[in-house]
């Protein structure tokens, strides 16, 4: 078991969230509890499609100017 934390944010009338650990696992929720449920659900997601990712997963560097 792990413990992550939730950052999470109104919108238009209910939540979304993103783990700050893992930044790409995104959910939302009509209530903050709905929102702590989904989000555990997509980070199952995430690590149950881990491996199959991983092998179409490819990377480059970008430069980002403000």
């Amino acid at each position: 078991m792990s413990k992550l934390t939730l950052d999470y944010w109104e919108d238009d009338g209910g939540y979304v969230g993103r783990l700050r650990e893992i930044p790409s696992v995104i959910s939302q929720g009509d209530t903050l509890a709905e929102l702590r449920a989904n989000i555990v659900d997509a980070y199952k997601l995430m690590i149950s499609d881990a491996p199959k990712l991983r092998r179409h997963v490819k990377s480059t560097r970008v430069l980002v100017s403000a």
